[in-house]
């Protein structure tokens, strides 16, 4: 049976792992398989003969060669593998993430190329099998975006965008896992629709006084109001999620400089998220990437540009191109 190959756990750990291509190629079919034999996409037979000077597989069967890639966010990409994973593992591994023009200056790339790459990767960021958030949760809704006055490094183009939020609380202002979800409009639907979807029914969920939030017990979950309108301390608000919140806008304003085109919002949200949700093991992070990587579908380059391509929705349960 095959086992989930060792992860790196630093920059000359990841050398050592991935010397040439055929050990990359290695990796990524152990990762892809880890717990079972070889499955042929054609048609399914458990066994391959396996080339890895070639980076292919051969169906003992049909005979039909398959290659690492092949059916993951990574198809069709003529990038070497060693790329692919360099991109991979600085993306789930840097808590600050990563930008398109630093992938490019260390990988030698066009900028157009590792924006390209590191979307694709982004839509391994989402699980399909992903379960809702259960507990106490925090639920709010916050602003990205919009024009600021002076300028600067942190200056966003366009207007405002919203985003639900919804955070784990396991202890006193520990957060669990986060959801977030980029909406055209702040109502009651939007907010019932990423409930539902997110958070498993029976939790107790914490907001503010707004009345969008007052159908939460119809949706057999138990709400909980903190406002300072009702007494509290504005630092006794929803801290947890407020402490998620300020950590996501400074990535967006800090790493990508506030340069995110709002149509491309969820895709950095989803990135952020996936990166919380496992910040216990960011280097273990890197692997569980690669292994939702066969089981999505990510953009094209076209896609990308021309608007066509949504990015993966955490409400969604399955994810689409």
């Amino acid at each position: 049976m095959r086992q989930r190959p060792d992860f790196p756990t630093s920059r000359p750990d990841f050398d050592r792992l991935f010397p040439d291509e055929p050990a990359c190629f290695k990796y990524l079919l152990d990762s892809r398989w880890p717990r079972e034999k070889f499955c042929c996409p054609g048609c399914g037979h458990g066994s391959a003969y396996i080339r890895p000077q070639k980076l292919q597989a051969q169906c003992t069967k049909c005979l039909k060669v398959t290659t690492a890639t092949a059916g993951t966010v990574m198809h069709g990409s003529s990038q070497p593998l060693r790329y692919w994973l360099m991109a991979a593992w600085m993306l789930a591994t840097d808590k600050r993430g990563v930008s398109a023009t630093f992938l490019a200056r260390e990988l030698g790339l066009r900028i157009e190329t590792a924006w390209n790459m590191l979307h694709k990767l982004r839509a391994a960021m989402v699980d399909p099998d992903r379960t809702p958030l259960r507990g106490k949760v925090e639920a709010d809704e916050t602003l990205i975006g919009g024009e600021r006055k002076g300028g600067g490094s942190g200056t966003w183009k366009g207007a405002q965008q919203i985003v639900l939020v919804a955070v784990e609380v396991r202890g006193k202002q520990t957060p669990g896992r986060i959801r977030l979800k980029h909406v055209p409009q702040n109502t009651r639907r939007e907010i019932e629709a990423f409930v539902s979807a997110d958070i498993e029914k029976g939790s107790h969920v914490v907001t503010d006084a707004r009345n969008v939030y007052a159908a939460l017990e119809a949706l057999g979950m138990t709400h909980e109001v903190e406002s300072t309108a009702r007494g509290g301390y504005q630092e006794d608000v929803l801290p947890t999620l407020h402490m998620a919140v300020s950590n996501l806008k400074k990535t967006l304003t800090g790493t990508y400089k506030g340069a995110v085109r709002m149509e491309h919002l969820q895709a950095y949200l989803n990135e952020f998220a996936f990166r919380f949700n496992r910040r216990g093991n960011l280097h273990a992070a890197f692997q569980t990437l690669l292994g939702i990587a066969p089981r999505v579908f990510g953009p094209t380059y076209k896609g990308l540009y021309s608007g066509e391509y949504r990015h993966a929705n955490p409400a969604k349960r399955l994810v689409g191109g």
